[in-house]
This record gives structure tokens, sequence and C-alpha cells, in this order.
């Protein structure tokens, strides 16, 4: 690879950084092609883009970064040996539920470190990570609370109704009796 293909690389990598809502460095060491494409078309499916690339150009790409150029420090030291990089979409969590899916089932990939809000996240924090919420299932629980208490108050405006029309009823009949 030349110096204008390894610009160009770095380029890319720094635009995927900068792009993305979360970051995850994985060692895909002993995993095979297979198990590899079926994490890509995991990956996909969620607009999610993994890349294998060399520590170096991430390294300098991080220094260039507007978003993780304060944690290059931290990430640093994870750019060592096999690196696979996800970038995350829109959701930060979704790779870390897609990562924990596979290495549950095979123990690979393993995943070195996270960058999600601006925090970082170690080698233990995975089923930390894939245990949060989406954002999309945030904004679900947070509209099911808010419509519970108006269901509550419509329901109780109801009860009040039918009681009244039950009161009149027996007025009614008794008056009629």
């Amino acid at each position: 690879m030349n110096r204008d293909q390894k610009a160009e690389l770095q380029g890319e990598i720094l635009e995927m950084l900068d792009s993305s809502s979360a970051i995850y460095l994985t060692d895909f060491a002993g995993i095979t092609v297979e198990q590899v494409n079926n994490l890509r078309k995991d990956f996909k499916k969620s607009g999610i883009r993994y890349k294998v690339v060399k520590n170096t150009l991430v390294n300098r790409a991080l220094s260039d970064s507007q978003k993780y150029s304060s944690h290059k420090e931290s990430i640093s030291p994870a750019l060592k040996g096999t690196t696979g990089i996800v970038f995350a979409g829109a959701d930060p969590v979704e790779p870390a539920k897609i990562l924990k899916k596979h290495f549950d089932k095979i123990e690979k990939p393993k995943l070195k470190l996270a960058v999600i809000e601006n925090e970082i996240y170690g080698d233990k924090s995975l089923n930390q990570i894939a245990a949060l919420q989406s954002k999309p299932e945030i904004i679900a629980s947070i509209l099911g609370s808010l419509d519970a208490p108006v269901s509550g108050i419509v329901g109780s405006i109801n009860a009040v109704m039918r009681d009244l029309a039950s009161v009149i009823e027996e007025a009614a009949k008794k008056k009629a009796a």
C-alpha cells in the first residue's frame, strides 16, 4: 500500500469516526471467514459499519478526529494485535447487542474497548452495554409512561360518568315506583 492509498484510507476512517455515534474496537483473532461474514451481515442490516484496518492508520485518524481525538490516549493502547472497528449508526447500543449475540455463540469477537456518548467502556463491559435499552425502546417506554396517566384520567372520568348515570337511573326507578 503506497502513501496515497494510506492517506485515502486514513481519510475514510476519519470520516467514519466523526459520523458514528459510538465506536467499538474488537479482537477478531481466531474467527472464521464464515463467522465474520455473518457478523458483517447483521451489522449491515442495522446500518452499522465494520472495518478491519491497520492500527497505525486508526491511530493517525484519531489524532485528526473532531469527535474522538480527546480519547486517543485511552483508545491507543487497545490498538494492538488484530483489531476490527465497529462504527455505530444512529443507535449507539445496537452494535453491542449484535456483538453479544455472536460472542454468546462462538465466544468471538472479543470487545477491546467501546466509546459511547464520550464514555469509555473496557473489555469487560459488553454485557453491561448490551443490556442498555436502545433509543427507540427508551422513547417507547417514555411515551408509554406519559400515556398511562392520561389513560387513568380518562378511565376515572368514564367511571364517574357511569356512576352518575347509574345514580340517575336508580333515582328514576324510585320515582317511577
